[in-house]
This record gives structure tokens, sequence and C-alpha cells, in this order.
């Protein structure tokens, strides 16, 4: 096809560093900050249009949440293989390939009418999700120095907080307009974009690394993943002490085990077990999995809640995330330069106490919670989130 432009040609990132000077480290991070906005408004989005979904295919709520469920679910194991990736392929490649199947992705989605396929394109997009997310931080932890990571922290989550904000607001508004395919379009003008920027600013990958793919660590992981996650999501249904879930309990328990046993034998695991006997990454972990999971349930039931519940539509539903997301984007670029000068420990500490004061209030106020006061309460959840999120990366990292 003579009439689509021929791509640059990568520069090695020596070169870009010549032609950009210190900037450049802000334009790659720019870039992949893009990448990473994408995946996070496809991952924010959609818990507006549960309600909608449920009435339109004829299903109840158990089911339509694995269209976030499955999206998660995928996001998580498609981290895993992302080390073996960047020896094989390298950081462009792996970049392009993954904000490209996103973009195909939110097409497909788009255009889908048929429950069973909304799910799979989703657990697809989830995947590429999984491959963007953690290249934001190794371009923070590899281009920056000590001292401005936590700078650059929070510009970047600055960026990517400031995405799940407005993306339930929008997703409102779609929603009622155009019905919820319209919220697969969400986030393609960000993965265009940042593709076009990869192509003229990634640099060019080096000698690729050859090494064995650890296929058992990661069929292992995959199934206590997902058989956790279906044992959770069947909870309502089947009860906590249900045969059901006592099974799937123990097949997680099971597949771990077997990892980690294989693990330790392996030359080149897809997670090395000896990384938790470093005190504070794996403190940092189960931190980051506490406000992971407030964080993403309460995006997701909040706009549910107050469809469901209290009988909003969509439009207000997906709005009342919106003043908690401002405080958030606003609040990280201010904890990001707090981290650099003072002790990430205690920062995440306050982040923690303000974050659970927010859900104690909610649980308190229950279904007789007002409109302002929901929306009160969440601004207070999210500056706390704000301050621990640099902290947090610094504290469990940066050793």
């Amino acid at each position: 096809m003579k009439f689509l432009p021929r791509p640059p040609r990568p520069l090695s990132r020596d070169r870009l560093f010549e032609i950009h000077g210190e900037r450049y480290k802000w334009l790659a991070l720019l870039v992949v900050g893009l990448g990473t906005v994408a995946a996070v408004l496809a991952t924010t989005s959609f818990a507006v249009a549960v309600p909608a979904m449920s009435a339109h295919f004829g299903i109840g709520q158990d089911r339509v949440q694995w269209v976030i469920t499955g999206y998660m679910g995928a996001l998580t194991v498609a981290m895993l293989p992302t080390p073996w990736l960047l020896d094989r392929v390298g950081f462009r490649r792996l970049f392009l390939g993954a904000s490209g199947l996103m973009a195909v992705t939110s097409v497909l989605g788009a255009l889908a009418n048929d429950f069973g396929f909304v799910v799979f394109i989703r657990i697809v997009q989830g995947t590429a999700a999984g491959l963007l997310q953690p290249l934001a931080t190794l371009v923070v932890m590899r281009l920056f120095p000590r001292g401005s990571q936590g700078r650059a922290s929070g510009l970047l989550g600055f960026g990517i907080v400031l995405a799940p904000a407005t993306a339930p607001a929008l997703a409102g508004v779609l929603l009622d307009h155009f019905g919820w395919a319209a919220i697969f379009l969400l986030n393609l003008p960000f993965c265009l974009l940042a593709t076009v920027l990869a192509l003229y600013l990634l640099p060019q990958a080096g000698e690729a690394v050859r090494r064995r793919f650890d296929w058992l660590g990661v069929i292992l992981l995959c199934v206590a993943t997902l058989v956790a996650i279906e044992a959770v999501s069947a909870l309502r249904a089947h009860g906590l002490l249900s045969a059901r879930t006592v099974l799937a309990l123990l097949v997680v328990a099971l597949a771990m085990v077997l990892f980690l046993r294989h693990a330790r034998r392996s030359e080149a695991p897809v997670v090395q077990p000896d990384l938790f006997r470093e005190r504070g990454f794996a403190m940092g972990i189960l931190v980051t999995f506490a406000y992971g999971l407030g964080i993403y349930a309460s995006t997701y039931l909040i706009p549910v809640f107050l469809q469901s519940v209290l009988g909003y539509a969509a439009t207000p539903a997906g709005l009342a995330l919106l003043p908690a997301g401002i405080a958030l984007a606003v609040v990280i670029p201010l904890a990001g330069v707090l981290a650099d000068r003072r002790s990430p420990r205690w920062i995440t500490f306050a982040g923690l106490g303000l974050f659970a004061l927010s859900f104690v209030l909610l649980a308190w106020r229950g279904g007789d919670i007002g409109y302002g006061e929901l929306v009160a309460f969440t601004i207070l959840g999210r500056i706390g989130l704000g301050l621990i999120i640099p902290a947090l990366t610094l504290a469990t990292l940066r050793h």
C-alpha cells in the first residue's frame, strides 16, 4: 500500500538522548504513560455499564461481572511473562504489540453483540493491559536517577489516576447517549496516540536474550489465580463453607504449593520466591494487594450501588467518582515530591489510615447514605490512596 508512510527506523537509546537531551526520559515516560492510561480506562470504565448490560443480555449481575472479572484475571496473569518477553522481543516491540492489540480489541468490542464474545474480547484486552502495566514502572526505575524517581512516579501517577477519575463519568455519558458498546471506544484515542509516538520515541531493541520460558510455573499460577477468582465470584450463590467453595480453595492451595516446589528447583522460574525474603518487597506487595482490592472494588461497586440501590441514572452514577479522582490526581504528584524527601514508610502508613477510614464511613452509613456523603467519603479515601502510590512504589522497588 504505497499511500501509507513507511514507519521510522528505530534509533538507539543513546542516539535518542543525543537528539532530545535530558527531556528524552520524560518523553519516553509520556509514551508509556499513554499506553498505561489506555489500559486503566479499559479497566475502570465498565462498572457503569453493568446494569445496562444485565438488562440488554437478560442475565444476572453474577454473570455480567465477568466482563470486569475476566479482564482483571487476564491482566493479572499476563504480567507473568512480561520479563521473558522483554528479553525475547525487547521493550519497543512489546509495547507496540500490546498497545496495538488493545486498539484492535476496542474496535471489535464495540461491534460485538454476543455476551460470550464480549467476555472473550475483554479477556484479550486484559491480556494486552497486563503486558502494558509493568512497563511504566520500568521506565521510571531505568531512566530516572534516584533523586527524581518519586517526582517521575508522581507525574506518571497523575495521568494514570486521572483516567479512572474521568472514565466512569465519560462512560456514563456514552452509555446514556449511545449504549454500552460505545464504552469500548473510550480508550481507543490513547491506544492510537501511544502507538504512533512509540514508533518515533522508543529505542530499538538490544540483542535478544534466549532463555527457556517457564510454562509449568505460568500454568500453575494461572490455575491458582483463575480458580481463586471463580471461588470469590461464586460466594454469593454457594456460600463460604459449600463443597464447591472449599474444593476451589483446596485447588488454589495445591497449585500454589506445587508452584513453590517447582520454583525452588527451576533455574529461571517466572516468579522468584526469593524476592519475598526481602522484607520491604514482601510488605509492599501486601499493601499493594490491600489498596488494589479497595480501589477496584469501590470503582466497581459505587456506580452499581448508585444505579441499582439508589436509582440514579448512569451519568450521575459515573460522575460520583469524578471529584474523588481529581483529588487523587492532585495529591499524587505532591506525594511523589514528598516521597523523595521523607520516609516512604510513614507516608504509606498515613495514606492507608485515610483509605481505611473512608470505607468505615461508607459501611457506617450503608443504604441510608446520601449522594453528597458518598462523594465526600470517596474523596477522603482517594486522598489516602494518593499518598500511598508513589511512596509504596519507591519503598517496594528502590532497593
